[in-house]
């Protein structure tokens, strides 16, 4: 790597930093004991959250992973089941939580769009046999990260959403970018959350806070939940500190989210001029970025170079490597990219 560029990190919309006022947030937050539920800035922030999404409750939870094993754990009994896309985050990136803690089966379906589909998950449903799990939940992801950001249309959740009804089943939304389906389809948060029983919202993603999730439902609902957020050590005593920086980052932070859907649609450009054709680089719908190679090796080659000139990058498989756009890159991030990338190629 070049000991004079500055480090274009687009590994992550996780790698940010608090900023300067969002820590003079941090510093000044009121806190209490969130535990006895008298931490006033943690209730001022899940009394926004549910307002926002138009549910009636809202829990602060460390992590998303830790918000939607909780979901999956509440709505699911031991030796049920729940559907999802295979390359939803509760099935890829979670440790198997849901089977390894509460004896929940995940079941994987795939679907070309990386979004489940109503016809695949009717015949998925299981009948009512005593050989079998009973199907009790489908979980679904918007933004869908490893399909590349792509936002689950409002329709699609209408459909889904009317088979679970149909077949008794609830609905849970990983929405840890749902913030940035949001911005992207102009589809407000509340019409997503009326298509669900449950919801997780991420603030360490796109929106720039160094720690924290929520878990959006009703009042029985969240009841349960925070039984179950103290059984896996989630309870956080002065939390108000990190509460703090939700509340900036919903007034600084969400609207802005557009720049970096912008920002991923010049680097697809970009890379679209400066890769040969061993990639095929896809059309971001909001920050994140896919490039598709042709080989393993090819992909080794590419980070390498991507790193040589500065970039990061992550790869999510032999042939696929992820780029994701976020508030700490400047915004001439793509254009920077593609200069660095073409000077490279030229020498």
């Amino acid at each position: 790597m070049s000991p004079t560029l500055p480090i274009l990190d687009f590994r992550s919309d996780t790698v940010t930093r608090p900023c300067a006022a969002m820590r003079r947030a941090m510093a000044e937050a009121e806190v209490g004991d969130d535990v006895f539920e008298e931490d006033p800035t943690v209730n001022r922030l899940e009394d926004r959250v549910a307002e926002l999404f138009g549910r009636e409750k809202a829990l602060f939870v460390p992590s998303g992973t830790m918000a939607n094993l909780i979901a999956i754990a509440v709505h699911c009994r031991r030796g049920e089941e729940a559907l999802l896309e295979r390359r939803t985050h509760s099935f890829v990136h979670e440790a198997a939580g849901a089977a390894a803690l509460f004896g929940i089966q995940l079941t994987p379906l795939d679907n070309p769009e990386g979004m489940l589909g109503p016809a695949q998950v009717q015949s998925a449903i299981r009948p009512d046999d005593i050989h079998e799990p009973r199907t009790r939940l489908l979980v679904i992801e918007n933004t869908a990260n490893l399909a590349g950001g792509r936002v689950v249309p409002l329709a699609r959740m209408q459909q889904l959403r009317r088979i679970a009804r149909e077949r008794g089943l609830a609905v849970h939304l990983d929405g840890a970018r749902i913030w940035n389906a949001s911005v992207a389809s102009g589809t407000p948060l509340s019409a997503y959350a009326a298509e669900t029983d449950s919801l997780m919202c991420c603030l360490s993603k796109g929106l720039g806070c160094p720690v924290g999730s929520l878990i959006v439902g009703e009042r029985d609902f969240i009841a349960a939940a925070r039984r179950l957020r103290k059984m896996l050590g989630g309870g956080m005593r002065q939390a108000g500190v990190l509460a703090a920086c939700g509340l900036y980052a919903l007034d600084h932070h969400l609207e802005r989210l557009s720049q970096d859907h912008a920002v991923a649609a010049e680097l697809a450009q970009e890379l679209g001029r400066v890769l040969d054709g061993r990639h095929r680089v896809q059309e971001p719908e909001t920050n994140i970025l896919l490039v598709h190679t042709d080989s393993a090796t090819t992909t080794a080659e590419t980070l390498r170079r991507f790193e040589q000139a500065g970039l990061l990058a992550l790869a999510l498989s032999d042939t696929i490597i992820r780029l994701v756009t976020h508030l700490d890159l400047p915004r001439d991030a793509a254009c920077q990219a593609g200069r660095r990338l073409g000077a490279a190629a030229d020498r």
